[in-house]
């Protein structure tokens, strides 16, 4: 019989996935990436036909788990749909941001393409601010050789703050190293220490007005930092799927919901009103990532 996600210490919510372990020291793997890098070729090229798929709980999105056994550990990997962000444009995004942030995978596998990789990093930088466990997979590496694309992963690595790792998932070439480095981050053998996104000093100032009450509030379950920041965009879906992971409603809490306003004014007062936030946020996210490229991508 297997054992529960509950009883291997995975917080999935059971409302979104069922998983199911073999051992208590089973690591369950989140694979994300935009759509058309290769995601899917790396989980198959992992996986072969150990795997099974199905639709998410209330979604026409589609599910697909697979198992993959390196060293001494049962990895189950989870294929997240592709997506661009994790903003919950779209249901895809939803349920990719609700697995990163409210599964608690060991780690979080990306998966970049090495053609066109500054407009992958805005999704590498958006789930670098939900979880530390990251691993970074460069793939079509191939593809960006015969392009005359070079790209120096160790900058590329040190720059992010998480390990890269180069691969050509269609030739196999790389994953073992992959899951090298995905068993010492889910294990962690390896201590990563993530880029700090920032926004400018006003939102800067908005987040922290609020941080300290999330901390309160959340218990350290989750990242205060984000959990503000999205509270300021009025993300109204993380509101929901935050009620079934608290198991309570943050914005019953009336000197959270005086913060907020509080904060939104103060947003507003210095030229940053509701409907322009997101767009601050989506454009730091922007520079961010054309900084890094021009340092590592040539």
């Amino acid at each position: 019989m297997g054992l529960t996600n509950q009883s291997t210490g995975a917080s999935v919510l059971d409302s979104e996935l069922s998983i199911e372990c073999t051992t208590a020291d089973d690591r369950i793997i989140a694979l994300a990436g935009n759509p058309n890098v290769g995601k899917s070729t790396v989980f198959n090229s992992l996986t072969g036909l150990n795997q099974h798929t199905g639709n998410w709980p209330g979604k026409t999105v589609t599910n697909a788990q697979g198992k993959y056994r390196h060293k001494d550990n049962n990895f189950i990997i989870v294929d997240l749909p592709g997506t661009y962000s994790l903003m919950s444009n779209s249901a895809e995004e939803e349920v990719a941001r609700n697995f990163v942030c409210f599964g608690k995978p060991h780690a979080t596998i990306v998966v970049a393409d090495a053609t066109c990789l500054e407009r992958n990093l805005n999704l590498v930088l958006q789930t670098l601010e939900i979880t530390d466990n990251v691993v970074v997979c460069v793939n079509l590496i191939d593809e960006a050789k015969r392009k005359k694309i070079n790209i120096d992963y160790t900058e590329l690595s040190a720059r992010l703050g998480v390990p890269v790792v180069p691969t050509s998932a269609r030739s196999n070439k790389g994953l073992k190293e992959l899951m090298d480095i995905v068993y010492d981050v889910a294990n962690k053998h390896i201590v990563t220490k993530p880029i700090n996104i920032t926004y400018g000093d006003t939102i800067e100032k908005a987040i922290k007005m609020l941080q300290p009450k999330i901390w309160e509030l959340v218990d350290g379950k989750i990242n205060n930092r984000w959990v503000a920041l999205k509270l300021l965009d009025g993300d109204t879906t993380l509101l929901k799927s935050l009620d079934k992971y608290l198991g309570f409603n943050l914005m019953d809490n009336a000197d959270l919901v005086e913060l907020l306003d509080k904060a939104k004014n103060f947003l507003a007062d210095n030229g940053i009103p509701p409907d322009q936030l997101r767009d601050k946020i989506v454009s730091s996210l922007i520079n961010i990532a054309e900084e890094i490229s021009s340092h590592t991508v040539t």
